[in-house]
């Protein structure tokens, strides 16, 4: 019997060795999800006090790991999708600002903004054309916001399928977050009435389900919680019943100084704005939708799930509908508010449920994580790393991240640039080049500046941000040619020489 079992095992062996290296060898699915101009504070897993309601991504960050210092490359959109999907810097691109439709100009001040690319250099190698090598299928729902020609959308840039994504910033035509959309990339209209966010998970879950026994890779890039302001009528007045349940608060607005002229601008301080929650609510209620079809096809285990957003909440100007306290700032300012982002991976067979981490990560890297896991070399340049370290609850080999931004922003944040090193950050004005210092573990408000105390780290790091504006080609703010009171916009050093 003994003898017969163990000619059993020899003969089944090459089957079971086979079977395993084939699992071994498949591919993860991915599924990113991209929440428009959302802050870090808006999801109940960064804030349990939260006016919002998100329960589906809250169970996303209790099955992986959420991360304390995730960050956009940008405090304004564009930008951070352009990282996202290509690994590097925007100012390496020169998009460093929200690429404008051609008829509109961006905000001058002072001085006139840097000059900008009004498309996705179509040399660039996207995350998308990256897994294709790797016989990917390839779904993009929602917004792209990366060029203003049909060469330059998703269908063009590696994705087999484009379901919305074009030149628009936002939802604008039709009705807007409601069916008929009059979307020029969404071909088959949805019933009067359809809301797009579920439109938008509805496409992706059918892209999911066809795609089921194959690597994918599907990006959805919702258009939420962008301007304009409106929700669905039944969850408005859910969150209009709820506000009136909040206590009062003594300082509902506060002030932000106008860092590029005189007086100040009201900003957020509590969130209780019934139509921006309603949205919210509605983004969180699709991912459910395509978590729920993710688990249903039993893909869970073998799918790297990924939850971000591109630049913070919008506190300050537009319709100020969220509060990002006790983050100072908000969308198109370089202060923590603008820039700092929710950040959720699920990465079966390498995060543990439930954790959490420290480490510095950014919207630069997505590319090199996602392109490790599905083994795709990568031989050009990136500045983005794998965080795979950090997802296992180790430590990243990272000294430093980098922001740059010369533009008056729509929200009126400051033209300026900003590096972190550990709990350091360093915060340049591009009109005058003053500078900032914050210890962000013990003032994460950036109200205590420490730059006259340590005069030798503001030297060090300011040498560093220097040194990558030079490596990274960065522009500035320009002089206007009607200028007659003679002043000129601030420059690096280098740039004089």
């Amino acid at each position: 019997m003994l003898a017969q079992s163990l000619r059993k095992l020899i003969l089944l062996a090459p089957l079971l060795i086979g079977t395993h290296i084939l699992q071994a060898k498949t591919p993860p699915n991915i599924v990113v999800f991209l929440v428009d101009d959302l802050g870090y504070m808006d999801i109940g897993a960064n804030n349990p006090d939260s006016f919002y309601e998100t329960p589906h991504i809250d169970n996303l960050a209790k099955s992986g790991m959420r991360f304390t210092n995730g960050y956009a490359s940008n405090p304004v959109c564009s930008p951070t999708r352009y990282s996202l999907l290509t690994g590097k810097y925007p100012t390496r691109a020169a998009i460093t600002n929200f690429i404008p439709p051609a008829n509109v100009k961006l905000r001058a001040g002072k001085f006139l903004p840097a000059t900008i690319l009004h498309s996705m250099p179509l040399e660039e190698i996207t995350l998308a054309n990256a897994l294709k090598t790797k016989g990917y299928s390839t779904f993009f729902a929602g917004k792209w916001h990366l060029g203003e020609s049909i060469e330059t959308y998703p269908q063009n840039r590696g994705f087999d399928i484009n379901f919305g994504g074009h030149s628009s910033g936002g939802p604008y035509t039709g009705k807007k977050y409601f069916a008929p959309y009059k979307n020029p990339s969404i071909a088959e209209e949805g019933p009067e009435g359809e809301h797009l966010p579920a439109r938008l998970a509805k496409e992706t879950s059918k892209f999911i389900t066809a795609n089921k026994d194959k690597p994918f890779f599907a990006y959805l890039s919702f258009y939420s919680v962008h301007t304009p302001l409106i929700g669905r009528p039944d969850l408005v007045e859910k969150y209009k019943a709820k506000a009136k349940t909040l206590s009062t608060n003594d300082k509902p607005w506060g002030k932000e100084e106008k860092l590029s002229g005189k007086g100040s601008l009201p900003v957020r301080n509590v969130q209780n704005h019934p139509v921006y929650a309603a949205m919210v609510e509605a983004m969180d209620l699709a991912v459910g939708d395509v978590l729920k079809t993710i688990e249903t096809l039993g893909l869970s285990d073998n799918t790297i799930v990924v939850f971000t957003s591109d630049n913070g909440g919008l506190a300050i100007t537009a319709g100020t509908p969220t509060s990002n306290l006790p983050l100072r700032g908000g969308k198109g300012w370089v202060y923590e508010g603008g820039i700092r982002e929710p950040w959720i991976v699920r990465y079966p067979g390498v995060t543990a449920a439930g954790k959490t981490s420290d480490e510095l990560i950014c919207s630069i890297d997505l590319f090199p994580t996602v392109a490790k896991a599905a083994n795709v070399a990568v031989d050009h340049l990136i500045d983005g790393i794998d965080i795979v370290p950090a997802l296992k609850g180790g430590e990243l080999d990272r000294e430093a991240l980098y922001w740059h931004y010369p533009h008056y922003s729509n929200q009126g944040g400051i033209p300026g640039g900003a590096i972190r090193i550990g709990d350091y950050k360093l915060v340049e004005r591009y009109e005058d080049g003053r500078v900032h210092l914050y210890n962000l573990k013990n003032d994460l408000a950036e109200q205590n500046d420490l730059a006259e105390q340590q005069p030798e780290l503001v030297a060090s790091m300011r040498k560093k941000l220097h040194s990558w504006y030079q490596d990274t080609g960065a522009k500035f703010l320009r002089e206007k040619t009607s200028n007659k009171s003679g002043a000129k916009p601030w420059r690096p050093e280098y740039m004089k020489k």
